[in-house]
């Protein structure tokens, strides 16, 4: 196991750094907003909340949750135009920055496409860097479940993600940031994992973290010491 020094020179060297997008790259748990706004929000953050936990696979929680909320593509859409997530502070500093680098920064979420995808052209992110699940409609719009053969839907997927990323790019370093279980268990294959609790602190990832911040300002620190 890296040391927590060897762990920021990794940072500091990375050719690619993974965001988690919900509760990491904004500030809600987008499946929670898009709950409240589909008038299920209290089941589903409850649901929400044993899945980051670790308790149920994802895959199943996801599942459960949709179910629930069956959103329709119009809903989906008024989410993004009328209530769009909030970015949290420093992300948009600390990309640009990786950017300037030359690092590529990639959003692997739990969420959803057409969400993330809004995310990322606020970033300055290529679509193509975007990893996340996407939901499937009928002609008329109503939910018609979501794509399972996504590797981010079920429990394991991000660390298929950096894989794949790895196989494909021949990235030597890749560093992982986010608020939850399913962040940190994608190292390995990440070769760092940093734990973010800017927005909600998730026990078992607090513990178990090497390397764990609250602020963004805290990586864009490390890049400047270089």
């Amino acid at each position: 196991m890296a040391s927590l020094l060897e762990m920021k020179e990794i940072f500091r060297n990375a050719d690619a750094v993974c965001f988690d997008v919900d509760s990491t790259v904004i500030r809600e748990e987008g499946i929670d907003e898009l709950a409240k706004f589909c008038g299920v929000g209290d089941a589903v953050a409850e649901m929400t909340r044993r899945a980051m936990g670790g308790t149920v696979t994802f895959k199943a929680a996801l599942t459960a949750r949709l179910g629930l909320i069956r959103p329709s593509y119009e809903q989906v859409q008024k989410l993004i135009s009328d209530n769009p997530p909030q970015l949290t502070p420093g992300i948009r500093e600390l990309v640009n920055r990786l950017h300037q680098r030359g690092v590529q920064v990639f959003l692997v979420s739990g969420g959803f496409q057409s969400i993330v995808e809004h995310l990322a052209s606020q970033l300055n992110i290529p679509t193509a860097n975007v990893f996340a699940n996407r939901l499937k409609f009928y002609f008329n719009g109503e939910y018609a479940g979501f794509d399972e053969t996504q590797p981010t839907a079920e429990s394991g997927g991000k660390g298929k993600v950096i894989t794949h990323l790895k196989e494909q790019f021949h990235f030597k370093k890749v560093v992982m940031i986010g608020d939850g279980a399913t962040d940190m268990e994608a190292c390995p294959p990440a070769d760092c994992f940093i734990g973010f609790g800017g927005n909600v602190i998730r026990k078992q990832v607090k513990e178990k973290a090497k390397w764990y911040i609250t602020h963004f300002d805290e990586l864009l620190k490390e890049l400047e010491e270089r």
